[in-house]
């Protein structure tokens, strides 16, 4: 008898232990977050990551009750920035406000140090940004049909800027040229913001940008623009043509931002994240300020969808940069 209450009496202790264990787990899911939360900004202040980051950070901080913390981590086609998304604590202290280039770095790179299929647990994509075919006001054309012929009769002499080798830019200019046959020389720069200047002082005479960015210069005329890359018109700019509006068939290449946290995040506290970062993407004055910047707020998109729109882009990107002939550095 006694043998039998001490091995029931381990067998209940044991079981009252697991109960309590996994009460306490709930318990700090449930109050999650109890202390400020840092999202990490792949590439520098200024940018469209950046926008993107700031205009979100006001009204999650206020549903999560935490500041939301932003710190950049730029370079390296925002590989930096986004493989320290992937190596933080999996416990939802640390996000990543993530964009599309996580999806064409393997394509362009050989050394890339995260897996942007696995070593994530995506929340939601966030808004989806054009972009921008521009031109400085030197250039002859006014428009995109104009553009494309002017260019046909000087294969090789007009050069365009972009932000990262390999970036979304590059990559839908890369997509651009391949549909058209135009000829025109990449002049890479490390980053938008960098390459933006030298299409502003027309040191390049065009640019591919994320409308972001691009189009507080097009409203001054300091810029031109010829179209967007989306395959509808964007609503903040709805008098702008799209590419494939000007003949290009089949174009279309935008530059999407998520918020993702490492993989292995419990699945609560992405239930809870997403709940939330669909909430601040409903709230009219967050979507008037995107769309006021030309971008297209999302809020429909589940971890799920995010996570199949991630594996979906790479295999899109792999082959613009095949049949471009662009090659990992």
């Amino acid at each position: 008898m006694k043998a039998f209450l001490n091995r029931h009496g381990f067998a209940c202790g044991l079981l009252g232990a697991c109960l309590a264990a996994i009460a306490a787990g709930s318990w700090a899911q449930e109050s999650y977050p109890n202390r400020s939360v840092r999202l990490i900004v792949p590439s520098s202040p200024g940018g469209g990551t950046d926008r993107s980051a700031r205009i979100i950070q006001p009204k999650l901080s206020e549903l999560l009750g935490q500041q939301l913390v932003i710190e950049y981590r730029p370079g390296a086609a925002a590989m930096i920035g986004t493989e320290a998304g992937a190596r933080a604590t999996p416990d939802g202290d640390t996000l990543l406000i993530a964009q599309s280039t996580m999806t064409i770095v393997p394509s362009t790179y050989r050394k890339i140090r995260f897996d942007p299929a696995k070593d994530f647990s995506p929340i939601s994509r966030v808004v989806v940004v054009p972009q921008v075919l521009v031109g400085h006001p030197s250039l002859p054309p006014k428009n995109l049909k104009e553009l494309i012929g002017f260019a046909k009769t000087r294969p090789g002499q007009l050069d365009y800027a972009a932000g990262g080798y390999g970036g979304n830019p590059h990559m839908s200019m890369a997509l651009f040229l391949s549909l058209t046959g135009l000829d025109m020389a990449y002049v890479p720069y490390k980053s938008g913001n960098a390459g933006l200047v030298d299409a502003l002082s027309g040191r390049v005479p065009l640019m591919m940008g994320n409308v972001l960015a691009t189009l507080p210069h097009v409203r001054t005329g300091r810029l031109r623009a010829y179209g967007v890359t989306s395959a509808k018109r964007a609503s903040g700019v709805p008098d702008l043509p799209t590419i494939a509006e000007a003949g290009v068939q089949g174009y279309e290449a935008v530059q999407w931002f998520g918020i993702l946290a490492p993989a292995g995040t419990p699945n609560d506290i992405i239930a809870r994240l997403h709940r939330d970062v669909l909430r601040v993407m409903q709230d009219k004055d967050v979507r008037k300020r995107f769309v006021a910047d030309g971008a297209e707020p999302t809020w429909s998109s589940t971890p799920e969808e995010f996570s199949a729109l991630i594996r979906a882009e790479i295999e899109k990107w792999a082959k613009v940069a095949r049949k471009a002939g662009i090659k990992p550095q």
